[in-house]
């Protein structure tokens, strides 16, 4: 047991509010009266004691399938992914704390969430596998967190009860090998935390997450199969055919006349000759290979599942531009959603850090959260500010708004009104007079608001 770990269980003891779901524990119901499980979970729970949960694998294993088989669901997962990790990982606070700037800065760089790629690994597998297990790694020899590895959620078993509490927290969660069934790890609470995807009950801690795309599955399998008959239709129904017509000819005249058709049938162009009355007519293909109509159905339901609308896909033939503009709101506001849920867990990585090094994380008052909230052009996102602050909200929450930590702005402009600034006493000049803003509604491009800044 090294450093870490010795000193976790005293620290968590009087910081009880600091891992989510830790008065979800057998021994803390606090008053709870009452089942929080329905009655199959319940039975189930006691069924899986030893193994893990074969359903939701069995929806993992179908959506990595599909992911590695269908170019729409791997850009589904690869855009959601690359939408929810826009600009990267920042703290927000209210006040300047230069303790929480260097413990958030030295904190990101060990857990590499300063690095894209890591961050869209985990959104990717939480969007794939509707669960994100992180485990916080501890240094050896200091009280820090080390790493955040995320871990397969298929093989993570909540250890619960029939009521859907933590049997004990210090065995929160166990890891399976599926080969053999054999116990491969026990984590305490504070050591994995796990991220679920619309459980059926958040409250119930056996319920785990979803894949974003587990409704979808049956729909994709019928789509699949429907457009790998229309390319065998084609093949089969679309070549131009001949019918050969030779009257009063015998059976071995007939494949003898057959096996001379088909010996040239590799030439540009072929002549028929036959000795008995006889006629060559052209047969065309299926004229009716245009009807997709089903596919096109199957296509329709299986993005009305997905969080992506289709036209955002390349599939905008009969789409308006105003409904689309409707679905991308609701796309964003989706993205908004995972955002919050995939920034918490960082973020309760990071109080976990705190509280290691003897600071209270809620005694400090910050949001650990994605840079850029809305998928947004810079121009969309400047308007949206400067209506902001034409409204009279302060300055701290416009940047906030924008994705900017309010206390970095203001360090910065200070140093460079200090270091930068050839006139600091002439407000007319410098930087420290304040623009005035002009908006006019509905001038812009695409009915935007449009701006006028001047120093005057």
């Amino acid at each position: 047991m090294n450093l870490l770990q010795k000193a976790i269980t005293p620290i968590l003891s009087g910081l009880r509010g600091l891992i989510p779901n830790l008065q979800a524990t057998a021994g803390n119901k606090a008053g709870e009266i009452g089942n929080r499980t329905t009655p199959e979970n319940q039975l189930k729970y006691l069924y899986r004691v030893m193994w893990v949960d074969p359903e939701i694998r069995q929806a993992i294993l179908d959506i990595r399938e599909m992911d590695r088989l269908d170019g729409r669901v791997k850009r589904i997962h690869g855009r959601v992914a690359r939408d929810i990790t826009r600009g990267g990982l920042i703290m927000q606070q209210a006040e300047d704390s230069k303790v929480l700037t260097r413990e958030w800065v030295s904190f990101g760089r060990r857990l590499q969430l300063n690095r894209i790629e890591k961050l869209r690994s985990d959104a990717r597998g939480f969007v794939m596998e509707g669960n994100l297990p992180l485990q916080w790694v501890p240094a050896t020899g200091s009280l820090d967190i080390a790493a955040a590895i995320r871990m397969p959620s298929d093989t993570i078993l909540p250890n619960v009860d029939e009521h859907g509490r933590f049997k004990d927290a210090r065995e929160a969660y166990i890891q399976y090998e599926l080969y053999s069934g054999r116990e491969i790890a026990k984590f305490p609470l504070w050591r994995l935390f796990l991220a679920r995807l619309d459980p059926d009950n958040y409250d119930d801690m056996g319920s785990l997450g979803r894949p974003f795309l587990d409704a979808s599955r049956t729909t994709w399998r019928k789509l699949q199969m429907t457009e790998e008959d229309l390319v065998i239709r084609r093949r089969t129904r679309a070549p131009l055919r001949l019918r050969h017509t030779l009257e009063g000819a015998s059976t071995q005249e007939i494949e003898a006349y057959r096996s001379q058709v088909e010996k040239d049938q590799g030439e540009i162009t072929t002549d028929f000759f036959t000795n008995k009355k006889g006629s060559t007519e052209a047969i065309q293909g299926d004229a009716n290979l245009d009807q997709i109509g089903d596919v096109v159905h199957l296509l329709d339901t299986f993005f009305a599942g997905g969080p992506l609308p289709k036209g955002m896909m390349g599939y905008s033939k009969d789409l308006t531009r105003d409904i689309l503009d409707d679905l991308k709101t609701d796309y964003y506001d989706e993205i908004d959603g995972l955002q919050d849920t995939l920034s918490f867990v960082y973020e309760a990585g990071f109080r976990l850090q705190l509280a290691l090094k003897g600071i209270n994380p809620d005694a400090e008052e910050f949001y650990i959260g994605f840079a850029e909230r809305r998928t947004e052009t810079p121009n969309q996102a400047a308007d949206r500010a400067l209506k902001l602050k034409a409204l009279g909200l302060p300055e701290g929450l416009v940047w906030e708004e924008l994705g900017y930590d309010a206390a970095n702005v203001r360090q910065r402009r200070e140093f460079e009104l200090k270091n930068y600034d050839p006139y600091p006493e002439d407000d007319n000049i410098s930087p420290r007079g304040t623009p005035r803003i002009k908006i006019t509604p509905g001038n812009g491009r695409k009915d935007e608001s449009a701006t006028t800044i001047t120093n005057k």
